[in-house]
């Protein structure tokens, strides 16, 4: 059984609010997920990291990038030459014109180490098929739209993770969006075992209580 992994989120709007949330919560988070939208696929633009600009470099650390993009394959590498081992792209961004196997071909020369796939929470599970032995892990959205923190949980998700846990019980499958308290335990017996928390860690009035009380929940839930 996979261990439970709670992963704090940021969207940046600079490469300093990187550094900012890593040093705030690196006192009890050693996962981080980075947003990075395009202002196409979804509707904000976050930055993506520039040449110079490195993520902290530690056995430590493990930073995930979630490409919210039409265009990945660029974004991708830069986050993988900062220093991001995971990158998550969505599969409603892949087709003729941006081929998924060469691209993750790419991300892999480059050294990334894992790839993940993402679902809009209105994409047929099915999609996933043709992507099953090219990644490591799925991502579903449980938001009904992306972009932002704080848009509330769809209950939808907690459908899906039964079904795709049922479909692939092996596959390691990440939460990501308004996830709390109140979901994480259902979320964890259903089958999800990675999850991406932005709001309910960032605005509450102690992160780290809240963080080790999201892992408890989940971890209790599936005892």
């Amino acid at each position: 059984m996979s261990e439970i992994e709670i992963i704090p989120t940021i969207v940046p709007s600079s490469f300093a609010d990187v550094e900012a949330f890593i040093a705030l919560d690196r006192s009890f988070a050693t996962m981080f997920h980075i947003d990075a939208a395009d202002g196409v696929f979804a509707p904000n633009k976050t930055c993506v990291p520039g040449a110079n600009e490195k993520l902290p470099e530690s056995d430590k650390l493990f930073f995930e990038a979630h490409l919210m993009m039409a265009q990945p394959e660029v974004a991708g590498l830069a986050f993988v030459a900062a220093g991001a081992r995971r990158i998550i792209a969505h599969v409603e961004a892949f087709g003729s014109e941006n081929d998924p196997k060469r691209i993750f071909d790419v991300w892999k020369a480059a050294g990334v180490k894992e790839i993940g796939i993402a679902f809009l929470i209105g994409t047929p599970l099915e999609a996933l098929e043709p992507y099953l032995y090219q990644c490591d892990s799925v991502t579903l959205m449980s938001i009904a739209s992306i972009g932002k923190q704080g848009i509330p949980f769809d209950d939808r998700a907690f459908g899906r993770v039964t079904d795709l846990h049922a479909r692939y019980p092996d596959l390691l499958i990440e939460i990501d969006g308004g996830v709390g308290e109140i979901q994480i335990g259902a979320l964890a017996r259903a089958g999800a075992r990675r999850f991406s928390v932005g709001s309910a860690i960032a605005k509450a009035p102690d992160p780290a209580a809240m963080y080790q009380k999201l892992k408890s929940l989940a971890e209790f839930a599936i005892q």
